[in-house]
């Protein structure tokens, strides 16, 4: 089944959606945007997994209550901006960690996420131990820690035209940290999401691209 169960450090029990080939020796963490583990997210883990990569997308939402799954529209935004809020950062890493714990045993780890999950790859690559390599596409939160010691290889997506994510943040953190692998694309805020009016589809490609060849690289 492609939903499982996974229990945090705290002995928080959450749900996660898991793809590709539990015998993979590449595996890959995949982080939510503000939306839940929704289609997109589940559809983002498939293509990872035709890759070759076993994935696991922990239910970060479970931390505020079962099955929270939202669509694109302002209110949608609205309330899951809300229920971030509710989660503290160091909650959110130790479902991350589960669900790392749960790939393939001896498989090398990456993450990736996006939006809010972009953010909590930047304090999965910071403040764990866990991964290989990570990718974090338009995460709003990296500038406030930017100064953070990335413990593996990082690479970064911005949107030029994000209107949550200024380029005098993406600068700084450009600036604080000359060794990571940083891209700028012309679309703005969730250009990577084909569900999103925000969608571009060769600014999506090409990130993706440069993903898959990171991944490959380091794992």
């Amino acid at each position: 089944m492609p939903t499982i169960s996974l229990t945090a450090a705290d002995g928080h029990r959450l749900t996660a959606y898991r793809a590709g080939p539990q015998n993979a020796g590449r595996a890959l963490v995949v982080v939510q945007e503000i939306f839940g583990v929704n289609r997109h997210i589940r559809n983002v883990c498939e293509r990872f997994a035709a890759e070759g990569y076993a994935v696991i997308a922990p239910a970060l939402f479970d931390r505020v209550g079962p099955g929270i799954e939202l669509g694109y529209e302002a209110a949608d935004v609205a309330q899951g901006r809300e229920l971030r809020g509710k989660i503290p950062d160091g909650l959110t890493l130790l479902d991350v960690l589960a669900a790392a714990a749960a790939l393939p045993r001896g498989a090398k780890r990456g993450i990736v996420g996006y939006c809010w999950g972009g953010t909590v790859t930047w304090h999965g690559a910071t403040r764990s131990s866990a991964f290989s390599a990570a990718s974090g596409w338009y995460g709003g939160g990296i500038a406030a820690a930017k100064d953070e010691t990335p413990r593996c290889p990082v690479q970064l997506h911005f949107g030029e035209q994000d209107a949550s994510i200024p380029m005098t943040d993406v600068e700084a953190i450009r600036a604080a940290q000359p060794g990571v692998e940083l891209h700028v694309y012309g679309g703005g805020h969730g250009f990577g999401c084909d569900e999103r009016g925000s969608y571009v589809e060769a600014d999506y490609a090409l990130a993706q691209k440069r993903t898959l060849e990171f991944f490959a690289k380091h794992l």
